[in-house]
């Protein structure tokens, strides 16, 4: 779910931000890092970047010939939230479907539980679309815990989407 990672980068900082008195210009650098940062959006392999916890080092500057622009290679630690296959996490559903529900977890937008995947639970249409069984509901605005099947990396959206199950114990609405 939430993964501590030590990553590097390279922090452009344009000419006319540039400052010989320095704290100026690592001042820039952190604020070039962080508005990279939160553009970056996710990776496939690290998940959705979440947060920069610490800078660890800021190396040397290379000036690029073509602009002026200064180069600095920086290395920082962040946290991540990535989903994986088995674990166990709770969501809110944002749509009901005949077929089945979306949810939110985290950063996650696209989180998909199918009808088949949801054993005891019957569709009810209406204005306000809902699943039940014999004790509890699903339906919009409701927290739900729920198992991870499977995900998948969308690399044009830079988004993961992930297909759950309440097949188990302990899954479902959570009261």
């Amino acid at each position: 779910m939430f993964l501590k990672v030590q990553l590097p980068w390279n922090v452009i900082i344009p000419a006319e931000n540039l400052d010989a008195k320095g704290l100026l210009l690592q001042r820039s650098i952190i604020i070039r890092l962080l508005e990279d940062f939160a553009a970056r959006k996710a990776t496939k392999d690290l998940g959705y970047y979440l947060a920069v916890t610490t800078l660890e080092s800021i190396g040397e500057g290379r000036v690029r010939q073509q602009t002026g622009d200064v180069m600095f290679p920086v290395v920082f630690s962040g946290i991540t939230f990535k989903l994986y296959r088995g674990e166990i996490l709770e969501g809110v559903v944002h749509k009901v479907l005949k077929h089945g529900v979306f949810l939110r977890c985290g950063p996650v937008e696209n989180i998909y539980l199918s009808h088949l995947k949801m054993p005891g639970y019957s569709y009810m249409p209406g204005e306000n679309p809902v699943f039940n069984d014999k004790v509890s509901r699903i339906e919009k605005d409701i927290v739900v815990r729920f198992i991870v099947i499977g995900t998948k990396w969308l690399e044009a959206e830079r988004e993961f989407q992930a297909l759950v199950s309440l097949e188990g114990d302990y899954l479902g609405p959570v009261s």
